[in-house]
């Protein structure tokens, strides 16, 4: 599967953005991971094709992950964007089963990423 995001770019803290990642497939589990230079990359939500979603608690309650099957599109609408919200963001995918934020290890396909920042 080929991803590619959009949607990224730059914020004040408190605002929002919705980030956008278009699949040529529509796999089993797709996620939204963030990495920040010099840190592992971390997970933050998860949506299965059946729209079962997961997300992690930091950002629970900012965050929506969607997806629309019929255009193979993911998404991620941030609110109350914070400064430390600032990372590279990336979108995944996963045909297996695992469809987990807490490791990157169950995806096999990765976007190239689209920048968030926020400014204080």
């Amino acid at each position: 599967v080929d991803l590619v995001e959009s949607g990224g770019g730059s914020v004040q803290a408190g605002g929002s953005l919705r980030l956008s990642c278009a699949a040529t497939a529509s796999p089993y589990c797709m996620a939204w991971f963030r990495q920040v230079p010099g840190k592992e990359r971390e997970g933050l939500a998860t949506i299965t094709r059946s729209g079962t979603t997961n997300y992690r608690d930091s950002v629970k309650g900012r965050f929506t992950i969607s997806r629309d099957n019929s255009k193979n599109t993911l998404y991620l609408e941030m609110n109350s964007l914070k400064p430390e919200d600032t990372a590279m963001y990336y979108c995944a995918a996963g045909q297996g089963r695992r469809c987990v934020w807490q490791t990157p290890a169950p995806y096999d396909s990765w976007g190239e990423g689209t920048q968030v920042t926020v400014s204080s």
